[in-house]
């Protein structure tokens, strides 16, 4: 095959159809069907289950599941990148965790009820660990495919493919969950795992394109049989030279801190819009379709608000959008007679800057880096500080809402990292990517 030219349209989108690919996890898996799903199945007692012994809130324990998955990437991907970054054969890491994920996926179609709860919650985390694993080195290669002044349209691209993707795959899957009799189905159960099973066979059939087009050991890299040990004093080095970056250190204090915020609520909105604000299941899909076509226009939008702006600008807009949006669910109220236009509205705003901050975030991350080959392992960094912040983000929601047994709360405590998310980009120093950022 003719290795295709960096900045190529053709290279360019191959690489962003792993997001149209994956980003069906995302949106039927992490957002909108297993949510549901998951509280029906286990919505008796009060929402409370037990598992391994211990008797815990259904919402919690999803919660915990998911910290879970996202501390074992946070460990696991630098360490992996590092060693990725010394052979050149990150494409190979790359597949390993799409599989893993897509697999796990599929593995879904076999949690039934509360007596498979630990297929369910163990295909979650295995699930997870594979999504977020392959991004790190998805992500990796925004610098390795595009110039810098591609950086936020290509990125913004790559989200873009997946809200159309995953819209196109959730549309088929709703109308056997909300009309399964024209499949001939009886079994309430069975729409949903299908579902489940149609993402991990499209995650994994169209993650092909990416991988037959994407380059390999793009710089040639020619390692020593002591590989592991040789990708760990990589991933030292790169650490070594973060520290001394002002910039990029800051911009990825400011990421964590407003990513808690975004991750946890993408995460964690769809159940509480569910159990604390009562809006019914066709209500929250009507509401999950409506974020992702608003956010196909939001990611594009921004992208060219920044090339106007700048990129850190534009991220303290988006900031300050999101917080907004997070104190608005708070006042919510469930009695309220127009709470299903009101969430309709909150899930519009969340789609405008939804695909924007996630976007921007990356090619803010890509022009920051130094002139290096290890992007791979830099990108560990970013991915690790998310993967942390979401680790943080979840777990506090679970905790506020078991000790409180409301997840209101839960939901006003987000605001406070968007503050101080916004407050760390306000300090950001002059540097030579004025004109970019």
């Amino acid at each position: 095959m003719k290795i295709l030219e960096k900045g190529s349209l053709k290279l360019i989108n191959a690489w962003a159809f792993y997001d149209w690919a994956n980003s069906v996890y995302s949106l039927v898996i992490a957002t909108a069907v297993f949510p549901i799903y998951y509280e029906s199945v286990t919505n008796e007692n009060g929402g409370m289950v037990d598992f391994l012994g211990t008797s815990i809130l259904n919402s919690s324990l999803l919660s915990y599941s998911l910290s879970f998955s996202f501390l074992i990437v946070a460990i696991l991907s630098p360490i992996l990148s590092g060693i990725a970054d010394y052979t050149g054969n990150k494409k190979r890491f790359m597949q390993f965790f799409c599989y893993l994920g897509s697999l796990s996926v599929m593995c879904m179609f076999f949690f039934k009820d509360q007596d498979t709860l630990w297929i369910g919650i163990i295909s979650t985390i295995l699930a997870s660990i594979g999504f977020w694993g392959s991004v790190v080195f998805y992500n990796s290669y925004l610098p390795e495919i595009a110039f810098p002044e591609q950086y936020d349209r290509v990125s913004a691209k790559g989200f873009i493919f997946g809200y159309v993707g995953s819209v196109i795959l959730l549309i088929f899957n709703l109308t056997m969950v909300m009309k399964p009799e024209w499949y001939g189905i009886t079994d309430p159960t069975l729409p949903a795992r299908i579902s489940f099973l149609s993402v991990g066979i499209w995650w994994m059939a169209f993650a092909q394109v990416t991988f037959y087009y994407l380059p390999n050991n793009i710089f040639n890299k020619k390692p020593r049989k002591d590989f592991i040990f040789k990708g760990l004093r990589e991933l030292k080095v790169v650490f070594q030279s973060l520290k001394k970056l002002t910039d990029l250190k800051q911009f990825l204090i400011a990421f964590f801190l407003y990513s808690i915020g975004v991750q946890t609520t993408i995460l964690l909105a769809s159940i509480y819009g569910k159990v604390e604000l009562k809006i019914e299941t066709s209500q929250l899909i009507i509401t999950i379709l409506l974020i992702q076509l608003v956010a196909i226009f939001g990611a594009y939008l921004f992208s060219r608000i920044s090339e106007n702006i700048g990129n850190i600008k534009t991220l303290k807009l988006t900031i300050a959008i999101w917080g907004l949006i997070c104190f608005a669910a708070y006042l919510l109220d469930a009695q309220n007679k127009y709470i299903n236009l009101q969430f309709y509205s909150l899930g519009g705003a969340i789609g405008m800057v939804l695909g924007a901050i996630q976007s921007l975030s990356r090619s803010t991350y890509s022009k920051l880096l130094p002139d290096t080959e290890d992007h791979a392992t830099y990108f560990s960094f970013f991915d690790v500080t998310e993967k942390i912040a979401i680790v943080l983000g979840t777990f506090i929601f679970g905790f506020v809402g078991s000790i409180t047994n409301s997840m209101r709360n839960s939901i006003l405590i987000l605001v406070v990292f968007f503050l101080l998310g916004y407050i760390v980009l306000s300090f950001m120093k002059k540097t030579d990517f004025d004109d970019e950022l």
